[in-house]
């Protein structure tokens, strides 16, 4: 039995091997080499001076050395943060408001019509990023098509000046991520039994109660995962906040960019990617314990 039994595990250890092999050197790997360059001096010209230890880059987050070398407070850093979890915050709820009902009429389709749907979802995909986002310039810019239409119907009298703002970089995060959204909740709703729905309707409910009292809480695992696909990269997204945003809005992701490339302070760059990450950690974990089943429960 014993040996029977070592078999069994050394063969889950060479299935599991090569996987744990890749996550630890391609993932882990840099994790912790990052972390190592966020406690490290700066170089004069740059780069880090290794070996030379030091917590200022975390300093540096919250405060600023003053003339006389003293700590003053300085909430520029933290203004981009609050800004990055805003938009992402904001992002995400147009993306449900948009996507729920997209992913219900989905799943309430025939079969056939129900891959055609699919197909228009994941055709934006196939396109670019960069493509996305520079098409929206043209619409979003001054006398662009926007523009040009309100102006045609003589709703506007002058230009709207949408672009370089965050509403634009909202526009575009929502455009984005949007298909995020949309798949898990039609996950979850493709596997609805529908006899639930025409119980409700048969003891009383109008659509408005069915939709809230059946059909929402039974889409919750798709609506939690759809909301965490589109706001987790939407903190760390960099090419549209960059294009759309410009230097007006800056996010987490452009600041960070920006410590490794034109400031080539990497030991704050990586404490500010560390911080996005402990920030990020924290609210998954509150998440976990909050919704977390009690053991025996239903």
């Amino acid at each position: 039995m014993t040996a029977a039994r070592h078999q069994r595990a050394l063969q889950r250890l060479l299935l599991i091997g090569p996987a744990v092999l890749a996550i630890g050197l391609f993932m882990l790997g840099p994790l912790l080499l990052m972390a190592y360059v966020s406690i490290l001096e700066r170089g004069p010209n740059g780069g880090v001076v290794w070996g030379a230890h030091t917590l200022e880059p975390y300093i540096g987050f919250l405060f600023e050395r003053d003339l006389d070398d003293s700590l003053v407070l300085n909430t520029d850093y933290l203004q981009i943060f609050l800004r990055s979890f805003w938009l992402s915050g904001a992002t995400t709820v147009l993306c449900l408001l948009v996507g729920f009902p997209t992913a219900l009429y989905m799943a309430l389709q025939p079969e056939r019509r129900r891959n055609l749907l699919i197909f228009l979802v994941t055709i934006p995909f196939w396109t670019n990023l960069l493509v996305r986002n520079y098409a929206w310039i043209l619409l979003l810019r001054n006398n662009g098509l926007i523009d040009g239409v309100l102006g045609a119907l003589h709703l506007t009298s002058g230009p709207l000046g949408m672009l370089y703002t965050p509403f634009a970089i909202m526009v575009g995060l929502t455009y984005t991520f949007l298909p995020f959204m949309v798949l898990p909740i039609y996950a979850s709703l493709e596997k609805l039994d529908l006899r639930l729905v025409e119980a409700a309707f048969d003891l009383g409910a109008d659509r408005k109660r069915a939709l809230s009292r059946v059909v929402v809480p039974l889409s919750l695992p798709g609506i939690v995962a759809g909301c965490i696909l589109v706001f987790v990269p939407c903190l760390g997204a960099y090419v549209t906040p960059e294009l759309l945003g410009g230097s007006k809005a800056m996010m987490i992701g452009n600041l960070i960019q920006g410590q490794f490339g034109a400031a080539r302070n990497w030991p704050f760059g990586a404490a500010l990617a560390f911080a996005l990450l402990a920030i990020v950690l924290l609210a998954m974990l509150a998440y976990l314990l909050r919704f977390r089943r009690a053991p025996g429960g239903a």
